[in-house]
């Protein structure tokens, strides 16, 4: 593929060999809260189904799911109580490779819209779903609630995508075309990274435009216009003189 070995989820799961799910499971628990938000979870959890179904990895479709929806959940358990401990200190260099400003403030952003189900989407949404905890933690986020809404999340998103990556295993193309299949979800997986990213760059650009303040716009509706003023008849003028009477 073209990509790195290390976000190529096919070259990682044949690497990996029996240690696949574990690994696999390695790499969702650090993507999920360990502050390294650049690593092919999507795609790798899609590719855990496939192989499943393809048989290269020979473990149970059910145990696989509870695992990877385990290591997710406990994933962002951590990185939630990081971000209660040390809240968005580490956000501090702009030229940071991983640990950018922009990151916690876009997901901050994201968080401040969605509310508590944001942890939900970001799950589908690669770099906000590893910063998303970081803020709930730093927002001293009811613990239960996180548990509950994180909860869904983790199960949504690795038990989904490696139940559908499973479920397109055993239809017979993709079968015979699993890294054809592999590169697609890879494709697939970077949309909301990208998508999230204009919007950034539209809400960016919105703050950048002057606001017209409520009291300059009521001026400038109550001023008079000039040509109005012009062709308005002017008021007569009352000056003072002696009044004669007829005789």
């Amino acid at each position: 593929m073209l990509m790195p070995n290390w976000m190529d989820p096919e070259y990682l799961l044949t690497w990996l060999g029996d240690w696949a799910l574990w690994g696999t499971a390695a790499v969702v628990f650090i993507e999920c809260g360990l502050l390294f938000p650049i690593l092919p979870g999507d795609s790798l959890l899609f590719a855990v189904g496939l192989f499943i179904a393809h048989g290269t990895i020979d473990v149970p479709l059910w145990l696989a799911c509870v695992i990877l929806t385990v290591a997710a959940f406990l994933g962002n358990v951590s990185g939630y109580y990081i971000g209660r401990v040390l809240g968005t200190t580490l956000f501090t260099n702009p030229n940071a490779r991983f640990l950018k400003p922009k990151y916690i403030e876009e997901t901050h952003a994201f968080f401040e819209k969605y509310g508590p189900r944001a942890l939900v989407m970001a799950r589908f949404v690669p770099i906000v779903r590893t910063f998303i905890t970081i803020v709930a933690g730093a927002g001293k986020m009811d613990p239960k609630k996180f548990f509950v809404w994180t909860g869904v999340g983790a199960v949504l998103w690795a038990t989904g995508l490696t139940l559908l990556g499973h479920a397109l295993g055993q239809v017979k193309f993709i079968h015979e075309h699993l890294e054809s299949a592999i590169l697609l979800i890879v494709l697939i997986s970077v949309v909301p990274m990208v998508v999230e990213w204009f919007l950034a760059r539209r809400r960016r650009a919105a703050a950048l435009v002057t606001p017209v303040h409520a009291a300059d716009l009521a001026d400038a509706v109550s001023a008079p216009d000039a040509e109005d003023t012009a062709d308005a008849p002017a008021a007569p003028k009352h000056t003072a003189g002696t009044h004669h009477s007829n005789d």
